[in-house]
């Protein structure tokens, strides 16, 4: 499954910084953050996981987010 998150990442450290967590609660998915879009999108693609334990962790970890419609 695919998913497609707006946050409020915003720099390389933010995403090393969030890097173990989401490893953790999605450790077969791969996912990438694009700073350059105005909405610092992050997607995700996973086997399994949910769009709502994304959610907190990001925002357990200080950062704003929402999935979007793909």
């Amino acid at each position: 499954m695919i998913y497609v998150f707006k946050t409020s990442v915003e720099t390389e450290k933010d995403v090393q910084r969030l890097r173990p967590s989401l490893n953790v609660v999605i450790p077969l998915a791969k996912w990438t953050f694009d700073l350059d879009d105005c909405d610092k999108i992050l997607r995700v693609d996973t086997p399994a996981g949910s769009p709502e334990t994304i959610i907190r962790t990001l925002r357990n970890t200080g950062f704003n987010c929402e999935e979007l419609a793909y």
